[in-house]
């Protein structure tokens, strides 16, 4: 039964092996961590030809069963793919063929490279876009608990750097936790666009097939169908830019944080202090505890920048319809994907371990922190406030120190330092949360019921 399998397209000519290296590219080694996802969507893909009476059910349960195990063996021990075959959609069918003979001939019916790599990337994000959410979602909750753990402990609120007006550590804490909320409602809303099944599109005209789109885009748990088979080509590199763009601002806040953090843990301000496990050293310097993960994370964040300029250059200006030009939108999204991942649980440990040192926040109250509430004294006595302003400040060694609890105390409007109100905050955590959830859940029955056990046997490959 075995049989050598050329490429998928060739016929008669041989292409210049400079043109095959050049056009392959690293396709073939980023594909290796996307061939359960390929397994999954040919599984629905080869349920949706018995439906439509081009295989007959003994061999699409024949394909089935095979596409399962070839899942469960790249998902445990990896799925070598030679350059020889391009990328992983070739291997598969490849090793199909291989298995099978004719029944692996005929998986390929009625779809094109173009919707198939649409597909397994496709389920690829969703599933990695619902997995840093979820631990978004809990590095949330940690920001909360510690905004609410700390929510008295005063701090030098800082403009431009300098000392501005008296805060709370609490506060700083729970800004972030909404930052990071509205940056993963975000994340989800990209989700939702890529959450359309692409497959049935062929080459982006469609196939004089009766395949039913809707009953395949079922199978997979895809929300909805991307009807139009053109928009199906076009939306490539369209829908990366997207999500790109939704974890570019992911990692601007992670990057803010990573830098208060290294500013405030400075020696010379003491007001936190990250646990030496969270630490490394120098190689010369003895008494150095180096941040290198927060300075990583102001790092990752440029790079993600970087990748999504790198997509949407790709893009620009391309016609419609599929170009190959597209291929190299896959990478950057890849990369982004496992930077997000790894920057959120660096984040989460980070915060759950994060040290107060309340002493040296108090101390850092200095009377200038008071200029403030020293003019707004005179304005309810009558001043008006420029001329309160003007009397602070132009006697700045005048304005005394003031207990900084009544101060704090005093601010009680809905989100300032004497009220930081985390309810509201707490009710959009639940809400988006139970929505991840339901969706995930939604998602892996789904798949599980494609290729059962998917997401025990579910392992990173990094394509290196």
């Amino acid at each position: 039964m075995e049989e050598q399998v050329a490429k998928i397209w060739q016929k008669n000519d041989q292409v210049n092996e400079l043109i095959e290296r050049f056009t392959v590219g690293r396709d073939y080694l980023l594909d290796e961590q996307l061939v359960p996802y390929d397994c999954a969507g040919s599984i629905a893909h080869a349920r949706g030809l018995v439906r439509a009476g081009i295989l007959s059910r003994e061999e699409g349960e024949s394909l089935e069963t095979e596409l399962r195990a070839i899942a469960v063996q790249a998902a445990e021990n990896g799925f070598p793919i030679s350059r020889e075959l391009e990328d992983g959609h070739a291997a598969l069918e490849a090793e199909l063929v291989r298995r099978l003979g004719d029944a692996g001939k005929k998986i390929h019916t009625g779809r094109s490279r173009n919707d198939q790599v649409l597909t397994s990337t496709r389920l690829f994000f969703r599933d990695s876009v619902l997995d840093i959410m979820f631990s978004g979602l809990q590095a949330v909750s940690a920001w909360l608990d510690f905004a609410q753990k700390n929510a008295a402990v005063p701090m030098p609120g800082r403009t431009h750097m300098q000392i501005a007006m008296p805060s709370t550590i609490g506060l700083w804490a729970q800004a972030y936790a909404e930052e990071m909320l509205d940056d993963l409602d975000h994340l989800f809303y990209c989700m939702e666009r890529i959450d359309r099944s692409p497959l049935g599109a062929a080459a982006g005209y469609g196939v004089p097939l009766p395949i039913d789109r809707n009953f395949i885009a079922e199978q997979m748990g895809f929300s909805k169908v991307l009807e139009n088979t053109i928009y199906v080509n076009n939306s490539r590199g369209k829908f990366e830019g997207l999500l790109l763009q939704a974890l570019e601002q992911l990692q601007q806040t992670y990057s803010k944080i990573a830098q208060d953090l290294i500013f405030f843990s400075l020696p010379e301000l003491g007001y936190v202090s990250l646990p030496v496990e969270l630490c490394t050293g120098s190689s010369i310097m003895p008494q150095k505890k180096n941040p290198d993960g927060l300075e990583l994370l102001r790092a990752k964040a440029g790079m993600v920048s970087g990748y999504l300029q790198q997509v949407q250059n790709i893009i620009r200006c391309l016609p419609s319809g599929y170009n190959r030009d597209f291929q190299d939108t896959k990478e950057p999204v890849l990369r982004s994907l496992e930077i997000a991942a790894d920057s959120t649980a660096v984040i989460q440990l980070t915060i759950k371990q994060l040290q107060v040192n309340e002493k040296a926040l108090r101390d850092a109250c200095t009377p200038e922190l008071f200029a403030t509430d020293a003019a707004l004294q005179l304005v309810q006595e009558g001043w008006s406030f420029r001329d309160a302003y003007r009397e602070v400040g132009t006697n700045l060694d005048k304005v005394q120190s003031m207990s900084i609890d009544d101060v704090i105390a005093s601010r009680t409007a809905a989100g300032s330092p004497g009220n930081p109100a985390p309810q509201a905050v707490l009710q959009r955590l639940t809400e988006l949360t139970d929505m991840v959830a339901n969706r995930q859940k939604a998602v892996r029955e789904a798949i599980d019921s494609l290729i059962p056990g998917f997401y025990h046997a579910r392992i990173d490959v990094s394509g290196e």
